[in-house]
């Protein structure tokens, strides 16, 4: 990712711009959907039916970017980079992997599985494996990387499969298909299984609540796999998940998928800015939503902020320590649900057979076209910003989840959210009135974990 062989960098591309805000607005970044997974296999009604009643299988193979750390300080680099504590982390476990800049503000984040004594693979988003392969290009570090980018900017075959089994039938079609004992491990942790004569690895997971497992290995015989998943699932309702079906997922856990990575700004942020191409995801990230600033920093979020606090330990010394030791003893904001108001949702489509310009709507169940940052307000001060929204098909509910103010996160309490976009340079935005819709708040996760 080294910008030697690039013609611009991050940084001179913000050079260029009025302002980091607009700049990444005028980028007009939209999530393009890997064309080798359907949007829908059945409908996505059905599928997350499925989710909930019986079984499904989610292939990420081309959702996501693959990158595998090795070398004799591949352990102390990540130490060094992630909040997490790496105690007891040996061959066998996982985490999901926090990366913050100096001032405790969050960069990114992956699904990070020690597969040998020296050897990682995290899996995700860019931003995390960007400052990763940074620090080992710039950095006095005994190691190497490689990135393996997601399929819709790499014309190459991924180099793992990666297939989710979930729902509550997903442990009997994992104990089915497996050549052998299922290996019992706790939730994220992993084994190795045998399916079809091929080992791969099998990392307890559960995106619906329920035991599940995400499995992996080498993209050459995920076909294989893949099928003899399918054949044995037919006995228990297995359901392909098509991407428009597995996006809602994630709301219901707390996990937000989209963040402004916290490096446009400060001096100690500059050289890595400087390495990052103009090409990077940094660059083209979108931002949407009600809240509008002109400072980049009013963006940003800590891992606190949006409800990690327990993926930080301070028992290693690591990028961001000093700053979440002060915020962790006195928070401001922590996660939330919020459930909107029916009235208010229906409101917004009703509005497009209205005369004149209508509300802002979505595509159910869920739209991924940028990064939201929507106002929360209590007796019309902002206390928070809405992020990943979506319409909750087991619960008929429209929720989202909410980075707010501490005082206002209890159960219950009543808050309005400012909907639509304001003064937006964003070309995908289409002409729509703000309005505000009434939420409740709930507890985030917003489902049963039985996982």
């Amino acid at each position: 990712m080294s910008t030697q062989a690039q013609q611009q960098s991050l940084q001179a591309a913000l050079n260029e711009a009025d302002s980091p805000v607009e700049m990444l607005q005028e980028a007009g970044g939209r999530w393009v959907w890997p064309r080798e997974v359907a949007r829908e296999y059945t409908n996505w009604m059905d599928e997350l039916r499925a989710v909930r009643e019986s079984c499904v299988l989610a292939d990420l193979s081309h959702h996501q970017m693959d990158q595998v750390i090795e070398g004799p300080d591949a352990m102390a680099l990540l130490e060094h980079l992630c909040t997490n504590s790496f105690e007891g982390f040996e061959i066998g476990k996982a985490k999901q992997a926090i990366m913050c800049n100096p001032d405790g503000k969050f960069i990114g984040d992956g699904v990070l599985q020690r597969i040998g004594e020296e050897t990682f693979v995290m899996s995700g988003k860019d931003p995390a494996a960007n400052w990763v392969a940074y620090h080992i290009d710039t950095g006095d570090y005994d190691a190497t990387e490689t990135i393996y980018p997601k399929s819709s900017v790499n014309p190459d075959d991924p180099h793992f499969f990666t297939y989710q089994v979930q729902g509550p039938n997903a442990l009997d079609v994992m104990q089915e298909v497996t050549e052998g004992p299922l290996p019992d491990v706790p939730f994220f942790n992993f084994g190795t299984v045998t399916i079809e004569g091929h080992e791969i690895r099998a990392l307890r997971h559960g995106m619906a609540g329920e035991v599940g497992f995400e499995l992996q290995g080498p993209y050459e015989y995920g076909e294989e796999i893949k099928d003899a998943i399918l054949e044995v699932g037919q006995e228990y309702d297995i359901r392909r998940l098509g991407t428009r079906a597995y996006e809602p997922l994630s709301v219901k856990l707390g996990w937000v998928t989209t963040h402004v990575p916290a490096i446009y700004t400060g001096e100690e942020m500059r050289e890595y800015r400087e390495w990052l191409g103009a090409d990077s995801y940094e660059a083209k990230y979108s931002v949407a939503g009600s809240f509008s600033s002109d400072d980049i920093t009013d963006y940003y979020v800590s891992p606190v902020d949006i409800g990690y606090d327990h993926m930080i330990a301070f028992d290693h010394d690591f990028v961001g320590r000093e700053a979440l030791e002060a915020e962790v003893e006195s928070p401001r904001r922590t996660r939330v649900t919020l459930v909107w108001e029916d009235d208010d949702v229906t409101g917004l489509f009703a509005s497009l057979l209205d005369e004149g310009t209508p509300k802002k709507t979505f595509d159910l169940p869920r739209d991924r076209w940028g990064g939201h940052h929507d106002e929360v307000l209590v007796d019309g001060e902002v206390v928070g910003h809405s992020k990943s929204f979506c319409y909750s098909y087991s619960d008929r509910e429209v929720i989202s989840i909410c980075s707010i103010d501490v005082e206002h996160s209890d159960p219950g309490t009543e808050v309005t959210l400012l909907w639509g976009d304001g003064e937006t340079k964003n070309p995908l935005v289409e002409p729509h009135e703000q309005t505000y819709i009434e939420a409740t708040v709930a507890p985030s996760p917003y489902l049963d974990d039985a996982r």
